[in-house]
């Protein structure tokens, strides 16, 4: 048992098996990006966003936001369609909003808010 968490936010506990540990940091260090983090806040609340819209709402140029969605593609985290010549981007990894959710509530339970 390489890591476990146990949080009156979380009730079970969490075991990372040693197989994945290599594949959980390389998720962990995707997700500990500022912009990656406001672009998959503004899918989770907004969903099938351009990226110029994304843009917009994070605050950032396109082209930088586009670099963010493309490792968010390769991760799967991120999807896309077509919508004849518009890309429209949502979330697709279903375990992105039960983590986030996670995170912020254990971070709101110590004050950090």
């Amino acid at each position: 048992m390489i890591a476990q968490l146990r949080t009156s936010v979380y009730s079970h506990v969490v075991t990372v098996p040693p197989g994945l540990v290599e594949e959980v940091a390389r998720r962990f260090a995707l997700l500990s990006d500022p912009t990656r983090l406001r672009i998959i806040d503004a899918l989770l609340e907004r969903d099938d966003i351009t990226v110029s819209e994304l843009a917009g709402v994070v605050g950032e140029a396109a082209p930088n936001v586009s670099q963010h969605l493309s490792r968010l593609l390769a991760a799967d985290i991120v999807g896309r369609r077509r919508d004849g010549r518009t890309v429209r981007y949502s979330v697709a990894d279903p375990t992105i909003r039960p983590l986030c959710d996670l995170v912020c509530q254990a971070l709101v339970a110590r004050g950090e808010s």
